[in-house]
């Protein structure tokens, strides 16, 4: 599996993205069960609100190798804030609506 994580650019400030790198070394969260190799591809933010970035940047890591898209736990769980995003929906429905079925969407990290 060839990840890359889309971000909250909001959280950039706070959280270094230790937990999410965390997970996919440890394959707990989204990643449990995955019995693949984990290669992270790419660590970008979503462009900052209202996400309309986010596309693009999935676009960049597919064209860098990803075949899995991931939004990181800041953007749909709101982690660690407890603040989800509010364009996360949308954000999430652009980016596999141009991403096409041959790459994978997971919705959160930990």
């Amino acid at each position: 599996m060839k990840v890359g994580i889309i971000r909250c650019m909001q959280t950039e400030d706070y959280c270094p993205g230790t937990a999410d790198f965390r997970v996919i070394r440890e394959k707990k969260g989204a990643f449990e069960g995955v019995a693949e190799d984990i290669e992270l591809i790419g660590f970008t933010n979503c462009g900052g609100c209202p996400g309309k970035k986010a596309v693009l940047r999935a676009r960049e890591l597919v064209k860098r190798g990803a075949d899995t898209i991931v939004f990181a736990s800041c953007i749909q769980r709101g982690n660690p804030i407890g603040y989800p995003c509010p364009f996360a929906k949308k954000m999430k429905e652009i980016v596999v609506k141009d991403s096409g079925e041959q790459i994978r969407i997971l919705d959160y990290t930990h």
